[in-house]
């Protein structure tokens, strides 16, 4: 018998399974605050439960963990980039950062990504699989039991496209924010998309609290689709339009995501077209200096994107530059995961 994926259990669920057992109801609000609050790693720590109800739990379940492969510390401001290895011998990208008002963590949704964006280190090792509910939220047990401090805010914006694992993405979002365990309000998350709009608008109707960031990068159809292969699926007329539904839905601000490429989008022409692309809609623009990726020849600088920021700011558009975090420990996504898998392939660990 397969054991259950506890951790990826809504508290009703878990109830469900534990009467199924044999056990009083109420077991499961203990179990489930042992797993979400305390973050417990294995059932022989739930002290208040009797060793027979543990023994079962072992039998019937099992607590999917995250080991620590490698950690960079930046010498320059604080910035943690882990390398998690996950059960099955796969790896995945976790980013701590620290701002003034507290401490977020980037998480990554799927072990590399699908979406072919050429720009991005994360999809240069190639698409594995989706990552589980379970997966994603020890990424941020895992970083607070290591640092002992309490995450205040989580970024969907690690390796993977968080809307191409939807169900498991929205299930995450249920259990980190449900009141009886990790209790994080969604105005705290920000859910970073390529642009899938049908699943932008399914996001829209569930009108959850959370900040959706959209990476544009291009104001144009012919420049999106070569840098970007999923505007050849829903273009830039479409993506703009499911940002204005989400808008108008939930009453939340929107944020493009910009990557600044020089030779590619970083130009006054380039300004022009996306202010009036976006004039009038209430969103923020992120501009982002392109991280350096050794398979790649795209190169940005902060000067680039600053300067771009002043085009925007001089047609009306809310602009900033995104602060730079971990540059001497190499904290874009993706880079640490290729090392890993290259030599988890010569040594033959995994297949």
């Amino acid at each position: 018998m397969e054991k259950i994926d506890i951790l990826s259990l809504t508290l009703p669920e878990l109830e469900m399974h534990i009467q199924e057992i044999g056990e009083k109801k109420f077991r499961a609000k203990q179990i489930f605050q042992w797993l979400h609050v305390k973050h417990a790693d294995s059932f022989d720590k739930m002290s208040n439960i009797s060793l027979s109800l543990r023994t079962k739990l072992d039998e019937y379940f099992c607590i999917k963990l995250l080991n620590i492969e490698r950690k960079l510390e930046s010498s320059i401001d604080n910035t943690v980039k882990y390398l998690y290895r996950l059960s099955d011998g796969m790896f995945v990208e976790t980013v701590l950062m620290e701002y003034n008002h507290g401490l977020s963590l980037c998480v990554s949704t799927q072990v590399g990504c699908k979406m072919g964006c050429k720009f991005c280190a994360s999809t240069i090792a190639g698409f594995e699989r989706n990552l589980l509910p379970s997966e994603i939220l020890q990424q941020i047990y895992r970083t607070e039991n290591d640092t002992g401090k309490k995450i205040s805010g989580i970024v969907l914006m690690g390796i993977g496209e968080p809307l191409d694992n939807y169900k498991n993405v929205m299930r995450f979002l249920e259990l980190v924010s449900c009141p009886d365990g990790y209790g994080l309000s969604l105005r705290h998350v920000t859910l970073s998309t390529c642009g899938i709009v049908p699943k932008i608008k399914q996001l829209a109707e569930k009108k959850l609290g959370l900040t959706l960031s959209v990476s544009l990068h291009c104001p144009d159809d012919n420049g999106r689709s070569e840098i970007m292969p999923i505007n050849r699926t829903y273009n830039i007329k479409e993506l703009i339009e499911s940002t204005k539904d989400y808008i108008e839905k939930t009453g939340r601000r929107v944020t493009y995501e910009y990557a600044v490429i020089d030779g590619v989008n970083s130009d006054r022409k380039s300004a022009e077209s996306l202010a009036h692309l976006i004039k009038g809609i209430n969103c923020h623009v992120n501009l982002i200096p392109v991280n350096a990726v050794k398979e790649r020849e795209y190169k940005s600088s902060r000067e680039s994107a600053v300067r771009f920021m002043g085009y925007l700011t001089d047609m009306g558009i809310n602009a900033t530059v995104r602060r730079t975090l971990g540059s001497d420990i190499e904290a874009a996504c993706g880079q640490l995961r290729r090392e890993a898998a290259k030599q988890t392939e010569k040594s033959g660990e995994v297949n």
